[in-house]
């Protein structure tokens, strides 16, 4: 089922901002039982990216509604898309109209389920992110640098390709944010100039801190994880996944992982 303002199979037109210029935000969040996971958090994050795009965001029971209207019973992926609406020709965004919002479900994936392998393969991508800190870190829908990385393989093996910014800094994964363990140290990508602060990367640093592991959130450049004791990639759906192999490089398991999967998935005050 796919409900557009609330409405079974409800029509998007052709005038959609959405569709015409990637005018809005989405989220993509894992569902058990018919009730979205870590919801609270999803809100927040859908609430600031609208705010950061000067959206209105619509009201967190309404939209938990719908997420349970489309949610099997099972677990799946929900997928949460905001537009600015019908808009006329032309960039100027137009002024008290509410969002269009469109909720739609679809079955969890093979490598997110729990008789998926634990570890995965990656490989770097040629594609670099150009830096926008005005849109950094929003989930917004401009996600061609995404599409455009993503149809760099297709090797059904590899489940994640790496990127960097356009000065050759570490950013995350296509799907994904990035973490490594290094001398016993967590540590990220900064996002603030490109890249998406997803919500699995803001609750594994919320654990960590609850943990007590030391944590370094910087610029780094790619030769920085060939030393790291365990690399490891996060998103909503996939929780937190140990990458065994990127190209050339090979990490064994030091237990990282498991660890940090456990504290990603405690709900916490």
């Amino acid at each position: 089922m796919i409900l557009v303002n609330g409405i079974a199979d409800g029509c998007i037109g052709a005038t959609d901002r959405g569709l015409a210029y990637g005018d809005g935000v989405f989220r993509t969040l894992r569902t058990a039982g018919g009730r979205p996971l870590w919801w609270a958090d999803h809100h927040a994050k859908l609430a600031a990216d609208c705010a950061a795009l000067g959206l209105d965001c619509p009201d967190a029971h309404l939209l938990h509604d719908e997420i349970c209207r489309v949610a099997g019973q099972g677990e799946g992926v929900v997928k949460i898309i905001l537009t600015r609406g019908t808009g006329a020709r032309g960039y100027a965004p137009p002024r008290g109209q509410a969002v269009r919002r469109i909720v739609m479900a679809a079955p969890l994936p093979l490598h997110a389920r729990a008789d998926a392998p634990e570890a995965v393969t990656a490989r770097w991508c040629s594609l670099r992110l150009a830096c926008q800190p005005r849109l950094a870190g929003i989930k917004h829908l401009n996600r061609l640098e995404n599409v455009l990385a993503r149809a760099e393989w297709d090797d059904p093996a590899i489940l994640e390709g790496i990127l960097c910014d356009a000065e050759g800094m570490l950013v995350g994964g296509v799907m994904s944010n990035l973490f490594w363990v290094a001398d016993s140290v967590l540590h990220t990508p900064d996002v603030s100039t490109c890249g998406v602060a997803g919500v699995a990367r803001a609750r594994l640093l919320r654990a960590a801190a609850r943990l007590g592991l030391a944590m370094r959130i910087g610029r780094f450049p790619p030769a920085v994880i060939l030393a790291a004791e365990e690399v490891m990639i996060c998103n909503s759906v996939l929780g937190v996944r140990r990458v065994a192999s990127l190209d050339d490089a090979r990490w064994p398991a030091a237990g990282w992982t498991a660890r940090l999967n456990t504290a990603l998935h405690e709900e916490t005050a």
